[in-house]
């Protein structure tokens, strides 16, 4: 997912995606302790998403308290 996508999404939903993406991230490390992973570069992903997520949230949070938003 980039970074226009997910600008294009509401402030609920990029929370939800959030804890999704958490959520993937703590499975994919149970399935790479029990050894059953495939897709190796899963973790990778789930940790970039969650950095462009909290890197969008951050810049509406810092627009509302500037009163540009």
């Amino acid at each position: 997912m980039n970074a226009r996508e997910l600008r294009e999404q509401t402030t609920e939903e990029l929370q939800q995606l959030l804890k999704e993406r958490n959520d993937a991230l703590m499975n994919f490390r149970i399935q790479m302790a029990t050894g059953v992973v495939d897709n190796t570069r899963g973790a990778r992903n789930a940790r970039r998403d969650i950095a462009r997520i909290k890197t969008i949230l951050r810049e509406r949070e810092l627009a509302v308290a500037k009163g540009t938003h």
